[in-house]
């Protein structure tokens, strides 16, 4: 065969980065729902909607240190009010029984009855418990943060399928919402292969390296709230494929670095195909982390990705990532882009997920290159903040472009 029929076939072999989003997308699994307590939901998906129980605020607050009067008091020209009591936050309302007196209030308490007006202590003085005004107009209901101004009685105040952060747990605490349904995480068996590896403790041979593409998945996935769990095995097919079919009984999703390209010990997609996965693709148009296998069985699902670590590191953000946010029910549309801030070349016509540096200039993100050594350059990662996404439909991208972008600091 010609190098340019090889090529072709080549090119036809392999499936594009839209094209694999798009498979895996319509993949996602939905894992049930669970109850726990509303501390512990924070990174977790909501699966319910969260009510108002009351009104927000729940009275008419005060919103500064200061005096209430009635605003009728102050329109007839009265200037001098003399103090009835002292209003404090959380205790009960108070009721001014003079029109021409006033209260003392604190900031969170409730706007005494019969009065309408706050003015704060650093506009007024008290002597000998009258408080002289040092203002000439007052407006109806100022420094009062009014019942019902923020939220009403049963509005939703979070929606289903809302990632939970430290502003939806304060809501959720207001709201006494002490327990709080959220999205079951996936059960998720990451798993490496290989003769060459050896553990973290361990002193490598020559001819070995350490373990650590699962590692950087397990962090990875720990972003998503997904404890994982790790496996290595050797590169022999039987018991590669004893250990899967394991695998595939206890876990809901398998994520494997290595041994999906060419290579003489690349055992995973013939194991797979013999386990009854489904292969839905295998090899997509993108550098790095061409090699990438995805497939099904059922309703368990497998990431086989290669075993460059940046091709691992990657492809979990853009494909893992993606799948896990739409099985969730989140959107995972990727709306985040960066300016090239410089000429660049990519050949040959792959997706081309370029590691950069990112820094802000007036409101917009640059993405700078960093040159690494390959897809095997795991320091390089440490360099980057990002991969700004190239299209494949050309070679040479220039300075003040905009691309999509994939964060991972």
């Amino acid at each position: 065969m010609s190098f340019l029929r090889r090529q072709e076939s080549l090119k036809m072999e392999l499936t594009t980065v839209q094209k694999a989003l798009e498979i895996i997308q319509n993949q996602t699994e939905k894992f049930g729902v669970e109850e726990i307590k509303f501390l512990k939901s924070d990174g977790r998906i909501l699966k319910e909607n969260i009510i108002a129980d009351r009104s927000f605020p729940p009275f008419n607050r005060v919103s500064m240190d200061g005096i209430a009067i009635a605003a009728e008091a102050f329109n007839k020209g009265q200037r001098e009010f003399k103090t009835e009591g002292i209003q404090p936050a959380g205790s009960p309302q108070l009721t001014m029984q003079n029109s021409n007196n006033c209260i003392e209030v604190m900031t969170g308490a409730m706007l005494p009855k019969n009065t309408d007006v706050v003015i704060q202590y650093e506009l007024i003085d008290i002597e000998n418990g009258i408080a002289k005004l040092q203002v000439d107009t007052v407006k109806k209901f100022q420094n009062v943060h009014l019942k019902g101004l923020d939220r009403e009685k049963g509005d939703v105040l979070i929606n289903e399928n809302t990632l939970i952060t430290a502003a939806e747990i304060g809501v959720l605490a207001t709201v006494g919402k002490s327990k709080v349904k959220v999205a079951k995480q996936p059960k998720v068996m990451i798993v490496s292969t290989g003769n060459e590896l050896v553990g973290v403790s361990k002193t490598p041979e020559p001819f070995q390296i350490r373990r650590s593409n699962v590692f950087t998945l397990v962090s990875l996935l720990k972003k998503l709230n997904i404890q994982a769990e790790t496996a290595h095995i050797l590169d022999d097919k039987e018991v590669l494929q004893n250990k899967i079919n394991s695998f595939l009984n206890d876990f809901d999703v398998l994520i494997f670095s290595g041994a999906v390209s060419k290579g003489k010990f690349d055992f995973i997609p013939e194991v797979l195909n013999n386990l009854g996965v489904e292969k839905l693709f295998h090899k997509v148009k993108q550098r790095p982390g061409k090699p990438f296998w995805f497939g099904k069985k059922g309703s368990k699902t497998v990431f086989a990705f290669p075993g460059n670590p940046v091709s691992t590191f990657v492809s979990c953000l853009k494909y893992f990532h993606t799948w896990y946010y739409k099985s969730m029910g989140l959107s995972s549309e990727n709306k985040q882009q960066a300016i090239l801030t410089e000429d660049y070349f990519f050949k040959p016509n792959l997706t081309y997920f370029l590691q950069v540096k990112l820094h802000q200039e007036n409101g917009q993100v640059l993405a700078t290159p960093v040159t690494g050594k390959g897809s095997g350059d795991l320091a390089n990662l440490v360099d980057s903040d990002a991969f700004l996404e190239l299209p494949d439909d050309r070679t040479n991208f220039t300075k003040g472009e905009v691309f999509p972008l994939i964060k991972y600091r």
